[in-house]
């Protein structure tokens, strides 16, 4: 086979779809079965801090998904011009650039959300979460799959956060979002009837058992074994 040939048999191969097969499990796997919190143990320190009311963990889980997918942009471009002795370094500085820029606009907006959440914020930057992705993958893969990658990784994070911040928001103040939930409950049943809360909720305890309880069943349902 000519040289001619080979290369025109090289150029007709069709581009990956869009969201191919392989693409969607990059978004899908990590709400799961790759899980960076149950199942990746990643995290854990926002999953505990963070998660005592919903409107917090809320904007924290956002701020997160646009750290990850842009550090995972940002690297993935750059991946080809980044020695690789200063590769964490570099990784470093682009996500502290972002979060920084998450913290300001926190600061300018939403003041009293800033100061409930500007330590936790901070400390985007040393989450083994973004990092992990970024050495694992965005160094090797091409922007548009990495940002993928990023986005399927932060929405795992994300909704185990929210999930741990519902169950500790309800039992432990009776409300969700400030709504309270447990007054409109016990209103509905007359005076005689009280749904109590659980100080233990508002607690690291409370999220200990909360998230203890999810890993439980995801693993009963996936069959997922440590080894």
């Amino acid at each position: 086979m000519s040289a001619e040939t080979v290369e025109n048999a090289i150029a007709k191969k069709p581009a990956e779809a869009f969201l191919s097969k392989r693409r969607k499990k990059l978004v899908s796997d990590p709400l799961v079965d790759e899980n960076p919190i149950t199942i990746q143990v990643l995290g854990i320190c926002s999953a505990l801090a963070v998660t005592t009311q919903m409107k917090p963990t809320l904007v924290m889980s956002i701020s997160v998904i646009f750290v990850i997918v842009m550090s995972n942009l940002v690297i993935s471009l750059m991946r080809n011009t980044i020695p690789s002795r200063v590769r964490i370094i570099v990784q470093l500085a682009v996500v502290a650039t972002l979060v920084t820029l998450v913290s300001e606009v926190l600061k300018a907006f939403a003041y009293d959300m800033y100061k409930e959440l500007s330590v936790f914020v901070g400390l985007i930057i040393t989450n083994c979460i973004v990092m992990g992705r970024l050495e694992a993958f965005a160094l090797g893969n091409k922007p548009y799959d990495s940002v993928l990658d990023g986005f399927g990784s932060a929405l795992g994070y994300s909704w185990i956060i929210l999930t741990v911040a519902f169950f500790r928001e309800l039992w432990g103040s009776g409300a969700v979002f400030g709504i309270p939930i447990f007054e409109y409950v016990s209103g509905i049943f007359g005076p005689d009837f009280k749904l109590a809360t659980n100080g233990l909720m508002v607690s690291p305890v409370g999220a200990f058992i909360i998230l203890g309880l999810i890993i439980w069943v995801q693993r009963t349902k996936t069959g997922y074994v440590e080894h």
